[in-house]
């Protein structure tokens, strides 16, 4: 297995997990960007959101509302946070496994870029 995510879940690269089902992992980013930066992935490997198909889509509702759950645990819901996915060299991807950055903690500007 190549994919460092995809080691994750399977236990071979240790990570700091603070949610786990038997589809979803979520875990700390090892470089965050802000005070709360939490990565949460699908345990199957999907590469990258050109990857997904009708099949997912309650897969990726999942993720989602996971995040925004993380977000209210990690009391930042109602000050506010991000939640990005990129998608892609040119998108800033840069591990080929689908995840999402739920990022919040602090003031966060408004480029996209």
């Amino acid at each position: 297995m190549e994919c460092i995510f995809c080691r994750i879940v399977a236990g071979e690269i240790p990570a700091d997990i603070v949610f786990q089902d038997n589809e979803i992992v979520a875990f700390r980013d090892i470089h965050p960007q802000a005070p709360t930066h939490i990565l949460v992935i699908p345990k199957t490997h999907i590469a990258s959101l050109n990857d997904l198909t009708p099949r997912h889509t309650n897969l990726i509702g999942r993720v989602i509302l996971v995040a925004s759950e993380l977000a209210r645990k990690e009391n930042i819901a109602d000050s506010g946070y991000r939640l990005s996915i990129s998608c892609g060299a040119d998108g800033g991807q840069v591990v080929p496994h689908l995840h999402l950055h739920l990022i919040g903690g602090r003031k966060l500007d408004d480029r996209l870029g």
